[in-house]
């Protein structure tokens, strides 16, 4: 019995190796080591000692230092140059957001720093990848779904409003066979509902409420509810677990294929669901997966799965920390931000991935949750992890990672790392491509220090 029983613990812990083989160990110091002031210094008052002297890199407002601007900028310049040549070689029918182009990245580039050559650049992707639409899949980062819905708003960002319009009638040309009752569509974020959801969100977040049309949300929301409804039902976890998801027949937990990503989606304000569906079935779900957690903070890849391995935005505390988030926001419980919390610690252990450096299962993806935290939050420990994450990226292709099937894609590859990285620039505005929401219309310009 208590071999049986340590076998299994281990199982739940996961264990020092095999953390090592998924993990670098993390070589920085956290925040309350690195703000504290030397013993060595002479006495001083806090406020007087510099960022550079606390080895801080941003001010006590949370403006980015200049030196560590000048470095990210720099790197930035250089990836993608070595993108570029790369992209020369890419699979030109490949038009999916995860693996196939790069429009959503420029159109990143000039959202921070106001610079109209990136727009244009975003255009040229745009333009290629509208020809290259291939049909078969409708969501924003595998499907049709995101090219339509960038393009909709990089020809509105030109005043292109007839091309843009063209886009936004395309787009919803697809929600046929989203809403189609008798399709075996699933409901997760890469493939399913949930991420031609997210293509309406984006494109009414970013052109303005009026772009698209309330009912056309409402009823991709209600299939997705439905959808919920039905396999919890089947399930028989109506009352523990009413909005139950699987994708291939197994019940992910994660942002990308799982719960976590669906009821993110759900608890957006711009997708208008009721309070009273909110708190009546999207909250029990919730709880209910919250009591998946394994001991060490971090959440199981699926519901059947007692293996604590996977910190990754796609699967694990990475992905689950922004539905965490999200729920605070909604129902203003301290649990959801406790945990969300302990998330975060989970990510600074175990988040610098020998997978690479991109955003899917990557140090990048994983460094936006503390972005998304600190926004949250204001505590300037989790910019701080960001900034360090954001640190091992401009040391991109020397730790001896795993170079990706797609090696400078928005998702896998070196593409989302520059996303990442231009977000440390203006970290008040960052937001996770393609699953965060940002303000509408709100461009903030990188501002060098005097």
């Amino acid at each position: 019995m208590g071999e049986t029983m340590s076998r299994r613990l281990k199982l739940q812990l996961g264990g020092d190796a095999d953390m090592e083989e998924r993990a670098f160990p993390n070589p920085f110091p956290d925040y309350e080591a690195a703000a504290a002031v030397p013993a060595e210094e002479p006495p001083r008052a806090r406020s007087q000692l510099t960022p550079d002297e606390l080895g801080l890199p941003f001010h006590s407002d949370g403006k980015i230092i200049n030196n560590f601007t000048r470095r990210i900028q720099t790197k930035i310049k250089d990836l993608l140059q070595q993108m570029e040549e790369g992209l020369k070689t890419a699979d030109p029918h490949d038009c999916s957001a995860y693996t196939g182009w790069t429009a959503l990245l420029y159109l990143q580039l000039y959202r921070v720093t106001c610079d109209q050559t990136y727009l244009l650049r975003s255009l040229d992707y745009v333009k290629r990848t509208l020809r290259n639409l291939n049909g078969r899949r409708v969501t924003f980062l595998c499907g049709d779904a995101g090219p339509l819905a960038v393009g909709a708003v990089v020809y509105h960002k030109l005043r292109s409003d007839y091309e843009s319009q063209e886009c936004i009638t395309k787009l919803l040309q697809l929600q046929r066979a989203i809403v189609c009752r008798d399709s075996d569509l699933p409901d997760e974020l890469l493939q399913g509902r949930a991420g031609y959801l997210y293509a309406l969100l984006y494109v009414s977040t970013e052109m303005g409420p009026g772009a698209v049309c309330g009912s056309a949300v409402k009823e991709v929301v209600d299939a997705i509810i439905e959808s919920g409804k039905a396999l919890s039902r089947e399930e028989k976890k109506a009352e523990r677990c009413p909005l139950l998801y699987q994708w291939h027949r197994k019940q992910y937990v994660g942002a990308a294929h799982g719960m976590a990503g669906i009821y993110y989606m759900l608890m957006q304000p711009a997708a208008k669901v009721d309070q009273e569906t909110l708190t009546e079935m999207v909250k029990p779900s919730i709880d209910y997966m919250r009591h998946k957690r394994f001991r060490s903070g971090n959440y199981p890849s699926s519901l059947s799965n007692e293996t604590d391995r996977l910190v990754h935005w796609c699967h694990g505390a990475p992905g689950v920390i922004h539905m965490l988030m999200q729920a605070y926001k909604v129902f203003k419980e301290e649990k959801y931000l406790k945990e969300a919390m302990e998330c975060s610690d989970v990510i600074w252990q175990r988040g610098l991935l020998r997978k690479g450096y991109g955003i899917c299962h990557g140090t990048a993806g994983n460094g936006y949750s503390f972005l998304s935290l600190y926004h949250l939050t204001r505590d300037k420990k989790y910019l701080y992890r960001a900034c360090k994450f954001a640190e091992w990226c401009l040391e991109y292709g020397t730790h001896g990672c795993r170079i990706p099937d797609r090696p400078y894609s928005l998702f896998e590859g070196m593409a989302g790392t520059v996303h990442f990285l231009s977000d440390i620039l203006a970290p008040e505005a960052s937001r996770f491509p393609a699953f965060e929401l940002g303000s509408p219309q709100r461009d903030t310009k990188v501002q060098k220090d005097d």
